[in-house]
């Protein structure tokens, strides 16, 4: 893909646009050079660009949780987009035909399902979230002891999506290199993965991401769902209705014997999404295009892009990470 010229200065004036007061924040946060921004961020133990701790911060002191609301929460390059349109299409399927006139033939996942702070919180907004539909339905990258405390403190119920590290890597690695800006150089997939093993890539490290976010899924009340990438790739339909359970929206007897989650499933596919007109043009996330949104949404492409001592240290940062806790991921 060719970067547009107002994508490059999207991009590079990212700094230049911030505030005085923020800019000396930035001056006392240690730094890394970046993916698609000249720099990144250590900010609460994560790595950030420079307009998402600005967001992040925004959303932290203004945001007010509702018990009623329904976070989704994932990496970047994890399934997103998926798992937006899933968990929108299960919660308003009462209201729209699958076949006819459903919102994701003609909307992206990403327009439905906003994003807290690259949508709402963005660019110091203070948004009006009482229009929004109820439940509210949100999503965000922000690691969980970063959310505001009224997440934490409420009723409210969160969705963690994940995906395995390797194919994460490898799907951030194509995506960012279509949207990194040509004035800011060219990063080798060599260097990119030396800065993923360590952590410094967008809410990385991922981790301490995914660590934060199981832990907290396996302590009472059991607010959170759990949720992988794989697991949905695997058996789509039985995931469709644990997460409409969960949303508190279970399928019915009478939607069980008529195959309402199979329809759903079908469309919310990663094939049926990929190839709909909506999801070929426009940018629904800043000056993302929507069609870089996709690529081939297979378990175990990482083979075909990491040499075998790359997967194997990621495979021993994944050994001595997450040990003793539980977590593991499917790869193949």
């Amino acid at each position: 893909m060719s970067i547009t010229h107002s994508t490059k200065t999207q991009s590079t004036n990212d700094e230049e646009e911030l505030s005085d007061e923020f800019k000396e924040l930035l001056l006392s946060l240690p730094k890394e050079r970046g993916w698609r921004t000249s720099h990144i961020y250590l900010y609460q133990e994560f790595w950030c660009q420079p307009k998402e701790i600005q967001a992040i911060i925004n959303f932290q002191q203004h945001f007010q949780a509702r018990d009623s609301d329904l976070i989704l929460v994932t990496m970047p390059k994890s399934g997103t987009t998926w798992l937006k349109a899933m968990a929108f299409a299960v919660l308003n399927r009462k209201s729209f035909s699958i076949s006819k006139n459903h919102p994701l033939l003609t909307s992206n996942p990403h327009d439905l399902v906003p994003f807290l702070e690259y949508k709402l919180y963005a660019n110091n907004q203070l948004p009006d979230l009482s229009m929004l539909p109820q439940p509210r339905l949100l999503a965000t990258h922000v690691p969980f002891s970063s959310l505001p405390a009224s997440i934490k403190n409420s009723d409210c119920r969160i969705v963690y999506w994940c995906r395995n590290p390797l194919d994460t890597f490898v799907s951030s690695w194509h995506f960012l290199m279509k949207v990194r800006p040509e004035t800011l150089g060219p990063i080798s997939i060599e260097e990119g993965f030396e800065m993923y093993c360590r952590g410094a890539m967008a809410f990385g490290p991922f981790w301490k991401h995914m660590l934060e976010y199981w832990n907290e899924s396996l302590e009472p009340p059991n607010k959170m769902l759990f949720m992988k990438y794989e697991d949905a790739k695997e058996d789509p339909v039985f995931q469709l209705k644990r997460l409409a359970n969960f949303l508190g929206v279970p399928f019915s007897f009478e939607e069980e014997r008529e195959g309402v989650a199979e329809e759903i499933s079908r469309l919310c596919s990663f094939e049926n999404l990929k190839n709909l007109e909506v999801n070929q043009t426009g940018r629904s996330i800043g000056y993302f295009e929507n069609k870089n949104l996709f690529r081939t949404g297979v378990v175990g492409d990482w083979v075909n892009h990491l040499t075998p001592s790359m997967a194997g240290q990621i495979f021993q940062i994944m050994k001595g990470k997450l040990a003793g806790s539980g977590l593991e991921f499917k790869v193949f």
